[in-house]
């Protein structure tokens, strides 16, 4: 596996997965603009097995100094799922995050129905802080799921 910047040509199966049901129950219908332009603040990474997309990991940074961290979000197409490609992803980024660019914590917020991502970043180090209700509208807008805040703090 190898995490690199998204290129010119990846737009199509970035799509094709983040549409599937397993990813898009989480992540939603693709914005406009998916994946250049509908988060400009997130860094994004392709995640890439055998030169096949497999995913895509991006991070987001809080500078200022009193607040200063890092927050990171993923999908795997489901066809990589099981293989600890997420969690392997997750670690990659928090390396990055930490001895890079000199975050000392670092948050996810899985819906807390998500189990098989909860498992994936607590194998990566992160621990859950505490549930967010009614957090994050449902796929569809129908409603509201609660999400599970989880972070990993270097020392810890």
């Amino acid at each position: 596996m190898i995490l690199r910047p998204l290129a010119e040509g990846d737009e199509a199966e970035l799509r094709r997965i983040h549409e599937t049901p397993e990813v898009s129950r989480w992540w939603d219908e693709p914005a406009d603009g998916f994946p250049w332009t509908d988060d400009p603040e997130a860094t994004r990474l392709a995640i890439e097995v055998d030169g096949a997309v497999a995913g895509m990991i991006q991070f987001g940074e809080e500078l200022d100094p009193k607040y200063r961290h890092a927050t990171i979000d993923l999908f795997v197409d489901p066809a990589f799922h099981r293989r600890g490609l997420g969690t392997e992803a997750v670690r990659r980024v928090v390396r990055i995050l930490i001895e890079d660019r000199g975050h000392h914590r670092i948050t996810i917020d899985p819906a807390v129905e998500n189990t098989a991502a909860i498992r994936a970043y607590e194998r990566a180090g992160f621990r859950p802080v505490g549930v967010m209700r009614a957090y994050e509208r449902d796929t569809g807008g129908g409603g509201w799921h609660d999400g599970l805040l989880m972070e990993l703090v270097v020392g810890d």
